[in-house]
């Protein structure tokens, strides 16, 4: 499967998930390895734009090839060529479609196959009816054959215990195993000692917290005309006019501080502090001299400066420390200290830092 191995494309200025996995593609009578696109949308490319639909017939034509004959041509485009001798493919078509699926339910945060059979699995452990058996059954059975053995998790028992409870006692399994009451007991009692350890692992595991943020995402995208005279959510842009003191010295906003530590003319630093924009400091430094060091320095001291920031303005932290645990996404012209779908997003992330470090002031955990 494609695991980890992340994507993405652009729509309409949206950024659209995907992931990606290689596979081979025959055009006339030469074999390609290329890579299969899967977006979170359900797009698919394979050197055509398809749906899963439009992959299946895709698979069926043997455009996506998953036979490879002997002695064909094959093409790692202008990396290398050969031709096959004995080759083996691992994934059927239907497997290779089923794979494609579980990827777009994956990128959506849905249960794929296997966390939908492990859905069905609860409901028939705690109702025991048969009506749940069967959808446990269809459940399992729709996953792909060859993912099936992993769905719980366990290489030693592999999927026994769940291919034994969605068959009936009498029947014979997918693997031709005939099931007798015994195995049912047996299978149950695999899952009871697994949720007895599952609650023993929770019990004695610290609760750290939810994995994924719990508040939206907060977009600093642009600079208002006008900065209000109460502070909104544009307070935590740098350009805000802010007094903040560091290093024995007083700057007019984030900005002003940033450039007039990070060059060596006085005539520049002179000029930052007669700005009144933060465009006008950005002139102001012009082509004055900056740092040899700065590249090493300039993250530890956009940190401080914002913590001075924040810890000198108690309003401002408010509006800070409001975006709860958010994702903040820094909109700049620099694709270090920027977000979106290309940028560093620094800026953003050391304001979720410094946020951090101002709730665990107020809750008396650090100085």
């Amino acid at each position: 499967m494609a695991l980890s191995r992340r994507t993405y494309r652009v729509v309409d200025g949206e950024q659209i998930e995907g992931t990606w996995r290689p596979i081979f593609i025959r055009n006339g009578p030469t074999y390609f390895l290329t890579d299969l696109l899967v977006f979170a949308d359900g797009a698919i490319n394979c050197w055509d734009w398809v749906d899963l639909d439009g992959l299946r017939e895709k698979l069926e034509r043997g455009w996506v090839a998953t036979h490879l004959k002997h002695g064909a041509q094959a093409s790692a485009h202008h990396l290398a060529s050969w031709r096959f001798d004995e080759p083996q493919m691992w994934l059927t078509a239907e497997e290779l479609l089923g794979e494609v699926a579980d990827e777009i339910d994956q990128l959506n945060g849905r249960p794929d196959f296997t966390g939908r059979c492990l859905q069905a699995l609860d409901r028939y452990l705690e109702n025991q009816t048969e009506a749940d058996r069967q959808a446990l059954q269809a459940a399992y059975l729709a996953v792909p054959a060859h993912l099936r053995h992993y769905a719980l998790g366990d290489m030693d028992a592999k999927d026994w215990p769940l291919r034994v409870l969605c068959t009936q006692i009498g029947e014979r399994t997918t693997h031709g195993e005939l099931v007798t009451e015994s195995m049912h007991v047996q299978a149950h009692e695999y899952f009871e000692e697994r949720e007895r350890s599952d609650r023993d692992w929770n019990d004695n595991r610290p609760a750290d917290g939810p994995d994924q943020a719990q508040d939206a995402t907060v977009k600093l995208a642009s600079i208002p005309g006008k900065w209000p005279t109460e502070p909104g959510i544009e307070c935590l842009r740098n350009e805000r006019p802010t007094t903040i003191d560091i290093g024995g010295d007083t700057y007019a906003s984030a900005v002003h501080a940033y450039w007039a530590l990070a060059t060596t003319d006085e005539n520049a630093r002179a000029a930052i502090r007669r700005a009144t924009t933060g465009l006008g400091v950005e002139r102001a430094v012009g082509r004055a001299p900056i740092r040899q060091d700065w590249p090493h320095l300039r993250l530890t001291v956009m940190h401080a400066i914002l913590r001075a920031k924040f810890n000198q303005h108690p309003e401002l932290a408010d509006v800070l420390v409001a975006t709860g645990d958010a994702r903040i996404d820094y909109s700049i012209s620099s694709a270090y200290w920027s977000g979106g779908t290309k940028g560093r997003n620094w800026l953003g992330r050391l304001l979720e830092l410094v946020r951090s470090e101002i709730v665990a002031q107020r809750a008396g955990l650090l100085p």
